[in-house]
């Protein structure tokens, strides 16, 4: 037999393979449950999108656009970029399909693959997937407080301890250029020592200086002013009521002038909520307020705040404190004897169809192997269905935890098992 090379999934990938994949799904749903609450709607955008938007979004000098994205040329010519985060596409169809002409927040979710060419680590992949929500139209800080409550209460219904919120304010550009100015004047003497990153943004971008994991350049820059003390008036009201509408909602919190995100959109509100399983990428949610991005991509002038979560950051932290997701219900099993022909395969489509896990060998074994799976697979009722059985218009009914057997007309059995398992589920919660 030929033997051919192994093929390997790319660099920076994972295959999610059941029953992992339920890990996936029980954080997802309960996302969903959480954006519904809120009454967030989901939208799903493409994959791809032409480059400039994210470039345009994200800042021309962020790691994002000079060293992350998946670019590449079509075969019309036209740059496409696999998309790296969610919040362009969001705005890019809030303003292509006009919804700023309705008065109302709009309020978006969406669960999404994210493609970032950078080094592979603990809970960060080259393709990873984001939760995330989109608030467009209101300005006032009450939505700001809205969409942290949902982060804080989506990780609070998973069972994940230790995450803390940390939430900061960057102004505004009538009071961001003060800051910026302090910032460069603590930073110039120490310049020479800080890394040639840090160092090439020291004149495009300084903020970024802060957020570096760099140890040597965070030690370098403790002490660095808060952007928190430069505020303009607006921009100190509307943060000091943000921490008041968390406080009377009992969300605790701590302000850390640190946060500046990664990526140029940000006004005003800038929060992440971090834990310490995940190392220096520390970051299970990160977000914030960005008033002027729907205006720069060619909508009206519209504020807005959201967040994302990684997924796979999440699972991380819940396998390290020892969580596995509910097991699944286990199904009704059709065994299959010699001479019942098709009988079986049809008895577990009716289950199916009356809304019951079912499973049916395929694979033709003997019936105590079959019995053998079914135990494996915990499955209380077996319905065994073999010549005798079909003659007589019926299948045997064996309680895997009692031992009990009785027959069981195959006419009506779907309905029959929907009663029993029903009942016996009642009973046992």
């Amino acid at each position: 037999m030929e033997v051919r090379p192994k093929r390997l999934a790319p660099r920076g990938t994972q295959d999610v393979l059941p029953p992992e994949s339920a890990k996936g799904q029980y954080v997802e749903a309960t996302f969903r449950r959480t954006c519904a609450c809120y009454q967030y709607g989901e939208i799903r955008t493409p994959m791809f999108e032409e480059t400039e938007l994210f470039s345009r979004a994200a800042g021309e000098t962020t790691d994002i656009v000079t060293k992350e994205m998946y670019t590449f040329t079509d075969r019309g010519g036209r740059s496409l970029t696999l998309r790296p985060e969610g919040t362009p596409s969001v705005v890019r169809a809030f303003i292509e399909h006009k919804l700023y002409g309705e008065p109302d927040a709009h309020k978006y979710y969406y669960v999404a693959p994210i493609f970032r060419y950078e080094r592979p680590q603990a809970g960060r992949y080259r393709q990873h997937h984001q939760l995330g929500v989109e608030c467009l139209g209101p300005a006032g800080p009450d939505a700001d407080a809205e969409v942290i409550a949902l982060a804080c209460d989506f990780l609070g219904t998973l069972p994940l301890t230790g995450a803390s919120l940390q939430i900061s304010s960057l102004g505004c550009p009538e009071c961001r250029p003060t800051y910026r100015e302090r910032l460069q004047e603590f930073i110039r003497p120490r310049l020479a020592e800080l890394c040639e990153y840090c160092q090439g943004r020291f004149e495009v971008n300084p903020l970024r200086i802060l957020d570096d994991k760099n140890p040597r350049c965070q030690e370098l820059t403790q002490g660095a002013p808060s952007p928190l003390d430069t505020l303009c008036g607006a921009c100190r009201e509307h943060h000091e009521r943000l921490l008041a509408l968390l406080a009377e909602a009992g969300i605790p919190y701590r302000e850390n002038p640190r946060i500046v995100r990664g990526l140029d959109y940000y006004t005003r509100t800038v929060f992440e909520v971090i834990h310490g399983e995940l190392g220096a990428q520390n970051t299970l949610v990160g977000g914030g307020r960005y008033d002027l991005l729907v205006e720069e991509l060619g909508g009206p002038p519209t504020p807005a705040v959201g967040f994302g979560s990684g997924l796979e950051r999440i699972l991380l932290v819940l396998e390290a404190q020892g969580w596995s997701p509910p097991p699944p219900t286990p199904p009704v099993y059709v065994a299959v004897a010699q001479g019942a022909g098709d009988a079986g395969w049809l008895l577990a489509e009716r289950l199916r169809r009356a809304g019951l896990a079912a499973q049916v060998d395929l694979l033709h074994r003997s019936l105590k192997a079959q019995m053998k799976e079914a135990d494996r697979l915990g499955s209380r009722y077996v319905l065994i269905v073999g010549e005798q059985e079909v003659a007589a218009g019926e299948a045997t009914l064996r309680d895997m935890q009692t031992g009990e057997q009785r027959p069981l007309p195959l006419e009506g059995a779907a309905e029959l098992m929907a009663g029993l398992v029903g009942e016996k589920g009642q009973a046992e919660s």
